[in-house]
C-alpha cells in the first residue's frame, strides 16, 4: 500500500513539473513593430512624405551607455551601426501642392495608411499605441514641417 502511495506521489510531482515547467516563459513573449508615417507640410508641395517601416532588428543595448557621476563621459556609439540600411519605403502625398493645401492628397495617404494598417492587423499583430506630432516654427515666413504619426504593434510570440 505504501508502494502504491510513494509510486502515486512521484507521478503527480513529474506531473506537476511539466505543467509549471510548460509554463514558464523563455525569452520575450511579444515581438514589435513600428510604422512611422512621415508627412510634409511644406508650401507648394516641396517637401516629401513616406511611410517608414524598419526590416532589420537592432539591439538597443550595443548603443547604450550607462551614465554616472563617475563616468560622465559621451557615448560614442558609431552612427554608421545604429543606422538600418533595411527598410521599405512607401511613397506617401504631400498635404500641400502649388494651389494649397490638397485634401485628396490627405485621403489617398489615409488610404494606404489604412491599407498598410489592415495588413498588420491581418497578420495578427494588436495596435499598442499611436503617437503624432508636428514639428513646425510656426511663423509667417516658415517653410519647413512635418506631421509624424508612429503606429506600434505587438504579436504574441507562439
Amino acid at each position: 500500500m505504501k508502494t502504491i502511495n510513494y509510486i502515486t506521489l512521484a507521478i503527480s510531482l513529474i506531473c506537476l513539473g511539466l505543467v509549471v515547467y510548460s509554463f514558464k516563459p523563455e525569452g520575450h513573449l511579444y515581438d514589435f513593430k513600428t510604422i512611422t508615417v512621415v508627412e510634409s507640410i511644406v508650401p507648394n508641395g516641396v517637401g516629401r512624405s513616406r511611410m517608414i517601416e524598419s526590416l532589420e532588428i537592432k539591439d538597443y543595448k550595443e548603443f547604450s551607455k550607462i551614465m554616472s557621476e563617475d563616468d560622465n563621459e559621451r557615448n560614442k556609439a558609431d552612427r554608421g551601426e545604429i543606422r538600418v540600411k533595411n527598410y521599405e519605403e512607401t511613397k506617401l502625398l504631400n498635404f500641400f501642392n502649388i494651389g494649397g493645401i490638397r485634401f485628396q492628397n490627405i485621403a489617398a495617404n489615409d488610404a494606404i495608411v489604412n491599407s498598410r494598417v489592415s495588413q498588420f492587423l491581418d497578420e495578427g499583430w494588436e495596435i499598442v499605441s499611436i503617437n503624432s506630432g508636428v514639428e513646425s516654427v510656426g511663423s509667417a515666413d516658415d517653410n519647413n514641417g512635418l506631421f509624424i504619426t508612429r503606429f506600434y504593434f505587438k504579436k504574441q510570440i507562439n
